[in-house]
């Protein structure tokens, strides 16, 4: 049996791709992949919401295999890729023709289509679930979006995985947060990943400035490149604010570096878009504590793994009482880590992840 492997795969930058290699990998133990190969026996396609996943996507609609949906809203993705005719037939066939004057509508306010929640309201999953043998989502919040596009469907849900790196020794990581300039004892919290508005960098800021001032000894790291350079633009003053350090993309190695160096990771996500944050799980995985969401995309997660950060208006509020309780009570910190460790050690394990998934490519064309 050929399996055929069709994902982004580094050096594209970004967690889907970092994911597929892993995965990848792992696979190859169990049998022959090939990546995106003309012809195969099984066919495994990885989707995202952008348009590194276009051919994918197409591949995945004229042959059809498992899909692993890697953003349970893909509304964004036929807003990069479909003419407005087209756009608004997709928005029609997932919704029905008396929502197409919605659909026009959502097409012409696209430019603020990355913080409107109304995108994130309709993801457009229908045609990709209605034609896939089975999909694939690591939590329940994109299981139950792919269930109301698709009632028919096959959904299978599979942890993120976690492979575990190799980590930088405590002397390194002491000397780059030296070369951070970020003096001994001080707490440093830590973003990853692409900037964009649904990551909430603007209420991270204004809650840090809050700790800040209450907390001297603190400092936070943001880590990443702006999707948005509205966002950008709009946060500049907030960057240069005492205590914050600015940081790019970060290849494999310096991430790991910087993920040592953090004391916790802030990652939040609103409005969601039915994702799996693979930095969580990596901050988790090497006892990092994580403050995310609250939300069904975090509800795997034992409620004492993690810290639950409120959406909507008490967001801000919830962000700032958590951080200056990770800061004042050392214990606390390294105890909630330990129990993300423990978690995803347990569940997330890639060699778990990798047998569920070959199974699940032989099981699914018998």
């Amino acid at each position: 049996m050929t399996a055929g492997f069709f994902s982004p795969l580094p050096p594209a930058r970004t967690g889907v791709a970092d994911y597929a290699a892993a995965l990848l990998a792992e696979l190859r133990r169990h049998g022959h992949v090939e990546v995106a190969p003309t012809r195969c026996d099984r066919a495994l396609y990885h989707l995202g919401n952008n348009g590194l996943h276009a051919e994918v996507y197409r591949r995945a609609i004229q042959s059809p295999g498992v899909v692993v949906l890697h953003d349970a809203v893909l509304n964004h993705f036929f807003l990069g890729q479909l003419s407005e005719a087209q756009y608004v037939d997709e928005f029609v066939y997932n919704y029905g023709e008396w929502n197409r004057a919605l659909g026009r509508e959502l097409w012409r306010a696209r430019a603020g289509s990355a913080a409107d929640e109304r995108y994130f309201r309709y993801p457009m999953l229908k045609r990709a679930a209605e034609r896939a043998r089975a999909v694939v989502v690591h939590n329940p919040a994109a299981a139950a979006a792919v269930r109301e596009h698709a009632g028919g469907a096959r959904v299978v849900e599979i942890p993120h995985l976690f492979a575990p790196p190799q980590l930088p020794d405590e002397a390194a990581v002491e000397r780059y947060r030296a070369s951070l300039d970020v003096p001994p004892g001080t707490f440093l919290f830590g973003v990853f990943g692409y900037l964009r508005e649904s990551k909430r960098v603007a209420a991270v800021l204004e809650a840090y400035a809050a700790v800040h001032a209450q907390v001297p000894r603190t400092q936070l790291l943001i880590a990443g490149r702006f999707v948005s350079t509205d966002l950008e633009r709009a946060v500049a003053p907030m960057l240069g604010a005492s205590g914050v350090l600015r940081l790019p993309y970060l290849a494999e190695r310096e991430f790991w570096l910087a993920a040592r160096a953090v004391d916790a990771c802030i990652n939040l996500r609103y409005p969601a878009a039915g994702e799996s944050s693979g930095i969580a799980v990596r901050m988790m995985g090497i006892g990092k504590p994580v403050l995310l969401t609250e939300g069904l995309e975090s509800a795997p997660f034992p409620e004492d793994a993690y810290l639950r950060i409120a959406a909507g208006p008490a967001e801000r509020d919830s962000l700032r009482h958590h951080m200056v309780l990770l800061t004042s009570f050392a214990d606390v910190a390294r105890t909630i880590g330990q129990r993300g460790a423990a978690h995803i050690a347990a569940h997330h394990r890639v060699e778990h992840i990798g047998k569920r998934f070959w199974d699940l490519l032989c099981e699914s064309y018998i």
